[in-house]
């Protein structure tokens, strides 16, 4: 257990910071929209809805991308063993990255369609009995249970369970700060600097429950 708990959490950082990644990709080639964080579309939109503008349709259009994406990994999570899930959602992410670059050098916002969708999936890696235990691309949850965490470990409680929350929470502020960087640097060739590291990951993931069969 102890094993597997620090590989999700491993896992966890990385998926993370890619979340974090194209986030920042994207929020700066669409002018200000999430491909990752639909809690913000979600806002754009009731906004655009509001003041009659066309924020409401991009923001929709995202929002619907990423519910997409979710249903279509969930399908394939039920489709595949057990052992091949977690490659299986990565695999799909991988796939739909380098979709997004390649449609990227003539249609930059088309590509924030695919990417959408790969965000939405990539968080059922981390599904259990139905229910997702790690969100990679939110982290208001993680911040309030890095509150709680805190709060527990100044009344006695473990002193470093508040850890593992600030690593997600760091790796997601990471990877949006590379994809900052990366995104004014390379322009759309960054997306293809996301599908190496998902592609990256899904090989050391498969790899890794190779050797454990």
């Amino acid at each position: 257990m102890p094993h597997r708990m620090h590989h999700v959490g491993i896992l966890a950082v990385l998926l993370a910071g890619l979340a974090g990644y194209v986030d920042a990709v994207g929020f700066i080639a669409s002018g200000g929209y999430f491909v990752s964080f639909m809690s913000g579309n979600s806002t754009r939109l009731g906004v655009g809805l509001g003041s009659g503008t066309e924020a409401a349709a991009i923001a929709a259009m995202l929002i619907a991308a990423f519910l997409a994406g979710t249903v279509a990994a969930t399908l394939l999570r039920r489709k595949v063993p057990v052992r091949a899930r977690e490659s299986a959602v990565l695999a799909y992410v991988t796939v739909l990255l380098a979709t997004a670059a390649m449609v990227s050098s003539g249609h930059a916002m088309f590509a924030l369609i695919p990417i959408a969708a790969a965000m939405g999936g990539m968080n059922l890696a981390f599904e259990v009995d139905g229910d997702v235990r790690v969100g990679l691309t939110y982290m208001t949850g993680t911040l309030v249970k890095l509150g709680m965490r805190i709060a527990d470990a100044m009344i006695g409680g473990p002193p470093l369970g508040w850890m593992p929350y600030l690593l997600l929470w760091a790796g997601l502020v990471t990877g949006g700060v590379t994809g900052a960087f990366a995104q004014l640097a390379f322009g759309v060739l960054s997306l293809w600097l996301a599908a190496a590291f998902a592609l990256a990951v899904t090989v050391a993931v498969t790899m890794s429950r190779w050797r454990k069969a």
